[in-house]
């Protein structure tokens, strides 16, 4: 399995998470582990003093050995070795359970000698509960115990549930961390489904975009050579159609070159090739082409010096900067007006502004535009064109050479401005 960044944090926050919830069951058994044990010592306490009464109303030493017996988690044998009444004994296990707080159901019987068998005594139910204890009463579960003359069992039907209620906060407690767990390891998997199909995504659209490259040169070098013809030449009709041929192959040529970019991008195979430059010249090769392409725009430019040296990719910088200018021209009026602007502040970088006199775009989709593969709806859509990729890739190149792009409306007038911050650090 390849370690990347992504692995290495999944893996870490799974170790993390069942770590904490390995923490939190060790206390879970711990704090059971406790509340059993002091369970057990109240009841041992409050028999034993009930023994001890008994053993003071009939002026009775109390032997050594302790009477008390405990044959399972829930059920208790009580040797007093001496002669004691069913009423008594009820009333002292009542007062000696309520002394030691021991809020809990339960049920006694004695042995009689004459019968040689367990006599069921009561089933005693704590707080509201006496209702349902004649549902409750088990009078088969008492058995006799060989060997002992003076002696009662008392049991507890309910002290295994008493133990899960009485750690309810930790139950609570470790269901969430189980939930959180869940939910960790299904965003994981989806994250990890998503990663596969992104990376699938990617590799058809480099498979794609290269298949479509080589039939699509062939196409224009074709058409390249017949328009120079006689015959094409002489034929105003055939003329115009190899143009219309090599004008819409070099527009599929553009879209296919953009979205190879993008890929990259996205697949980090993009290598900036930074040097030194002046953006103004870079800006200005950018108006100038843009005139010619689109005769009826007028591009302005302005900047408050005529040098500003930056370090960055120039070939990447004149692509997004003439895609920002292509698009205010495409989607701006009948008369499109684009002012390109640079101004920088002592001591800081240098602010790039396009602003077009265009429609601009609706509030709800100015936090949309930069994602991939987005476009905004538009009244007329035959003339909205390409793969919502452009502003796309213009915000990743700006990505990777860590300076901030930002979109917005116009306030006194029509269209909008993209501002481009070029920090200090990026400055030659």
């Amino acid at each position: 399995m390849k370690f990347n960044k992504l692995n290495i944090i999944v893996f870490i926050g799974l170790i993390a998470i069942v770590g904490v919830l390995t923490m939190q069951l060790v206390m879970l058994n711990q704090a059971y582990m406790f509340e059993k044990k002091e369970l057990g010592e109240k009841i041992h306490f409050a028999l034993q003093d009930v023994v001890t009464k008994i053993y003071r109303d009939n002026d009775s030493e109390l032997p050594a050995e302790t009477p008390i017996k405990k044959v399972s988690e829930d059920y208790y044998i009580v040797n007093v070795q001496d002669v004691f009444e069913a009423g008594i004994l009820e009333f002292y296990l009542k007062s000696e359970f309520q002394k030691v707080k021991l809020d809990m159901d339960y049920e006694y019987a004695m042995y009689d000698c004459s019968s040689d068998e367990m006599v069921y005594g009561e089933y005693i139910a704590a707080g509201d509960k006496a209702a349902t204890a004649d549902k409750q009463k088990c009078e088969n579960c008492f058995t006799k115990r060989p060997g002992l003359v003076y002696y009662f069992a008392v049991r507890f039907p309910s002290l295994r549930h008493s133990y899960i209620t009485s750690l309810q906060q930790y139950w609570i407690y470790t269901g969430v961390l189980l939930l959180v767990l869940v939910i960790y390891v299904y965003s994981v998997f989806l994250l990890l489904k998503q990663k596969k199909y992104t990376e699938l995504q990617k590799d058809f659209i480099n498979n794609m975009t290269h298949e479509f490259k080589t039939p699509l040169s062939s196409i224009l070098i074709a058409s390249n050579y017949a328009v120079k013809q006689d015959a094409i030449e002489n034929s105003p009709k055939l003329s115009k159609y190899l143009k219309i041929i090599i004008e819409q192959s070099n527009k599929l040529n553009h879209h296919i070159e953009r979205i190879l970019s993008v890929a990259k991008t996205e697949s980090g195979l993009v290598s900036l090739e930074k040097k030194a430059f002046n953006v103004v010249e870079t800006l200005e090769l950018v108006k100038d082409n843009a005139s010619v392409k689109f005769e009826n725009a007028a591009v302005t430019l302005t900047s408050d010096k005529p040098d500003y040296q930056v370090m960055a990719d120039e070939f990447h910088f004149y692509n997004i900067t003439y895609n920002i200018v292509e698009n205010a021209i495409k989607y701006g009026t009948a008369n499109p007006e684009v002012l390109i602007s640079v101004t920088s502040e002592v001591g800081r970088g240098v602010q790039l502004q396009f602003k077009d006199n265009g429609p601009g775009i609706a509030s709800e989709h100015l936090d949309f535009v930069f994602d991939r593969f987005y476009r905004v709806p538009r009244e007329n859509k035959k003339e909205v064109e390409g793969f919502g990729i452009g502003l796309f890739y213009v915000k990743k190149i700006c990505e990777l050479h860590g300076w901030k792009i930002s979109i917005k409306n116009n306030i006194d007038e029509p269209g909008l401005t993209i501002s481009i911050y070029v920090p200090k650090s990026s400055m030659a």
